[in-house]
């Protein structure tokens, strides 16, 4: 009777779709995350409007409840949680040395959300500190 070896390269096959199932989760928590983000901003963007009134600390309880009855603000906190369960995930499967630097690219996903979504006007000195983030993101991925 002959034993099944498993060859050299599919151990190499087994690992790298372990990996690029790692770095897929990775990214699905990250660009929840930066969606929630661009959510709760909308949201909260809303707010004053609806409630024809500048969101105030001086009445707590009022600006919780204008607050707490936009959708938009739980459609984002809702995201957040999704965002929050696959990270979870991926904290179960490497270390967190690795996975923790690709949150940064939140910042990346919302610059680039404010440039061409919103059209806003970004500085180069911005430019060039996300130029640096996916470069440090590169050098932790590669480890």
């Amino acid at each position: 009777m002959k034993t099944h070896r498993p060859s050299p390269q599919s151990g190499a096959t087994t690992k790298g779709r372990k990996t690029a199932l790692l770095l897929a989760l990775i990214l699905t928590s990250v660009f929840l995350a930066a969606v929630a983000q661009l959510t709760l901003k909308h949201g909260m963007n809303l707010v004053p409007n609806y409630g024809h009134a500048p969101i105030s600390l001086r009445d707590p309880v009022g600006t919780a409840s204008r607050i707490a009855s936009d959708v938009w603000v739980w459609v984002g906190l809702f995201t957040f949680a999704v965002s929050a369960a696959v990270w979870l995930l991926v904290l179960g499967r490497t270390q967190l040395s690795f996975a923790y630097p690709f949150a940064s690219l939140t910042y990346v996903i919302i610059l680039l959300f404010d440039r061409f979504v919103l059209e806003q006007t970004v500085a180069p000195l911005r430019w060039a500190g996300v130029a640096c983030i996916v470069a440090g993101i590169i050098l932790v991925s590669r480890t």
